[in-house]
């Protein structure tokens, strides 16, 4: 209608993620309209008022969101892949169907998905001219590598989606790896839980373990011939030793992931530590001042050395008997994935990460190292989860099918208070403690639902998978813990400690940083099919639907970037200096222009923040962290909370993406 114009920001809700999802893996929305123009409903005809409403492009279902008027108004939450708003004038604000004149109509920015020309790319018109010395223009010329090392194969395909012959064809331009098989070699066992209290010492040993999925012995690496690594066990306050060697074939460290402990034992290579070469040791000396679920995992080479099994937890436990509400048991997974084909792993690049540009997805997802988890609990029992996501790339989005879930306790400790939640959305490096009440006998499936984008047709789809069973006995628990469940607890300790912060939430950020990709010299099917795919980005990507394009971008044609907003220096060229006991607001902006965006789980070392905002939305109950999900095109407020003095590093928690710079550092004097 002339003179009528209106705009709708699609925001996400306040909750204890940065992205806001249904179990089922939809994006949900919180929409807010702003209108003007609109003239007296009553000048159009026979109407009193406007209602907007929202509907699937093809107008069904078609539902109502709300009566409206010019200025602001906050309409319910909207969880659609694809959607259009309208606003129309009607005769009554109770109407249940739009019936009246329609004044405006607006599309969500996934409905400019459109197909592919999938004539263009199915001929091969995208290919480069082949070089006489190799027939088929995409398949580069590999360095040598030694007869008895890993070879180049194929990488899986997702099931369900169409792929073009010009992926097919592309192949990394790095020489592969795999560790050299032993029949030496041990096999691995699950891992024990190690105890310790301040004197005692840890000796922990990086080596070569055999493992067996889908018939095939595979050759891994693994702490002490664990997988995963021994789970600690320590107090809050501890003071411990760990005497590291290292019986790889490759460099190594330890990093001590969310552990404010002292900077010379951080584990960064050729920042705080030499790396720590085959046959070689080194001594961490760790302190524990903060309760909560950490883990442990190399900084030489994390796409390789994670992926292939070295990591373990961390359980600091509270002297408060009060520290968590009650629950009947405790279980510490870990949530990972395992890229196989017909052939056993997929092979690593020798001197630099293949799958740059969205990360190594795998295809078989894992909890403790298994690909099926199993719990026996009987009926009303309460479960506290400790869960950490140690996979290079994969956002999980977990939930357990009927059971009731609320999530207590993030990364360094509890929120405010607890939260009822349908899903947890955990990004790499993460964790969460949650409870989980089961009600109903029967088998109760560990469910990771996501939303994958079928780039070609411009279409959404849903996967869902399997991670384990919770087998509930009919047989009802003797302790009733349903009215603790119930309730919603506050936590006092941690609502004081944020409140000495408070007065820091309000003013401007101190620091910028925007997050960005650079590309060089990637095959030209690759740039067309990026530069289709940057019309729509979802904020999440949380599995890989162009393998071949993916697996074949190495760190040599992608450079990931952190950039500081003030003085456009990027990556290791950035220089903050802080002295210990500020308080810094730090905004993170991850650019929409990029011309392959990713989300990006961003750490920061041996400090604590608290998430202050999601796209200037307000965040209503904090929790201390120390790595953040920072979605595509969103921007995150944090306040870092600087206390623990020394040099340290500020990246992005995908294992490829780091590996392809995107890291900076910072010194706090």
């Amino acid at each position: 209608m002339a003179g009528a114009s209106g705009r709708v920001a699609l925001l996400m809700r306040p909750g204890p993620f940065t992205v806001d999802v249904t179990a089922s893996g939809v994006l949900r929305f919180s929409p807010v309209i702003d209108l003007a123009g609109l003239p007296v409903p009553a000048s159009l005809g026979p109407y009193s008022t406007y209602v907007a409403w929202v509907a699937t492009p093809v107008m069904d279902p078609v539902l109502r969101l709300g009566e409206v008027r010019n200025g602001r108004t906050q309409l319910p939450a909207i969880a659609l892949d694809k959607f259009i708003i309208l606003v129309t004038a009607e005769p009554s604000a109770t109407v249940t169907s739009p019936t009246g004149r329609f004044v405006l109509r607006g599309a969500s920015p996934s409905t400019r998905l459109q197909p592919a020309d999938l004539m263009q790319f199915t001929i091969g018109a995208t290919r480069e001219p082949a070089p006489e010395s190799h027939p088929m223009g995409h398949l580069q010329a590999m360095p040598s590598a030694p007869s008895d090392s890993a070879r180049w194969t194929t990488v899986p395909m997702p099931p369900n989606l169409p792929m073009l012959p010009a992926e097919m064809t592309l192949r990394p331009k790095v020489a592969p790896y795999l560790p050299r098989t032993s029949y030496a070699t041990p096999r691995a066992r699950p891992r024990e839980l190690v105890r310790l209290k301040t004197g005692d010492t840890l000796r922990l040993r990086a080596g070569l373990v055999r493992r067996t999925f889908k018939d095939q012995t595979l050759t891994m690496y693994a702490f002490n011939d664990q997988y995963p690594g021994p789970l600690l066990d320590v107090p809050q306050g501890a003071e411990i030793t760990v005497d590291l060697t290292n019986a790889l074939d490759r460099p190594t460290t330890v990093h001590w992931h969310g552990v404010r402990l002292d900077n010379r034992f951080d584990g960064m290579p050729d920042l705080t530590q030499k790396p720590v070469p085959p046959g070689g040791h080194f001594t961490y000396h760790l302190r524990f001042p903060d309760a909560g679920i950490y883990w442990y995992h190399p900084h030489v080479r994390e796409d390789v050395q994670q992926e292939l099994g070295l990591y373990g937890n961390i359980l600091v436990r509270s002297p408060r008997p009060d520290y968590f509400s009650p629950a009947h048991r405790e279980e510490i997974l870990m949530l990972d994935d395992l890229l196989l084909n017909d052939d056993g792993l997929v092979p690593f690049g020798d001197d630099v990460a293949t799958h740059a540009l969205m990360g190594r997805f795998g295809n078989v997802l894992l909890v403790n190292g298994e690909p099926r988890y199993s719990l026996s609990v009987k009926k009303g029992e309460v479960v506290r989860f400790y869960l950490t996501n140690v996979s290079n790339t994969r956002t999980f989005n977990l939930s357990f099918s009927g059971a009731r879930m609320k999530v207590v306790a993030g990364d360094v400790g509890n929120f405010e208070r607890e939260a009822w939640v349908e899903s947890v959305v955990i990004a790499p490096a993460e964790r969460y403690v949650i409870h989980v009440k089961f009600d109903s006998a029967g088998e109760v499936p560990m469910l990771n639902r996501v939303q994958l984008l079928d780039h070609l047709f411009g279409k959404f789809y849903y996967e869902t998978d399997t991670l384990g069973i919770v087998r509930v006995a009919a047989e009802r628990t003797e302790r009733n813990l349903e009215a603790s469940f119930a309730s919603l607890r506050e936590d006092s300790a941690t609502k004081r400690d944020v409140e000495r912060y408070r007065s820091h939430f309000g003013r401007e950020p101190d620091k910028s940083l925007i997050l960005a990709v650079e590309t060089k010299d990637l095959p030209f099917f690759t740039q067309q099919i990026m530069r289709m795919d940057s019309i729509y980005f979802t904020p999440i990507e949380w599995t890989g639907t162009m393998p071949g394009m993916n697996w074949a971008s190495t760190g040599r044609e992608v450079r990931w970037v952190v950039r500081d907003a003030a003085t456009g220096k990027e990556n290791m060229d950035i220089d903050w200096s802080f002295r210990r006991g500020d308080v810094v607001k730090l905004r993170i902006v991850n650019e929409r222009q990029s011309l392959h965006g990713m989300q990006h789980p961003i750490h920061i070392h041996g400090q604590r923040f608290l998430v202050l905002a999601v796209n200037d939305v307000p965040t209503t109950n904090h929790a201390w962290k120390d790595t953040v999900l920072v979605p595509v095109g969103f921007t995150v407020d944090l306040l870092v909370d600087l206390s623990n003095p020394g040099h340290w590093m500020l990246h992005c928690h995908i294992a490829e993406h780091l590996t392809s710079m995107m890291m900076m550092g910072f010194t706090v004097q």
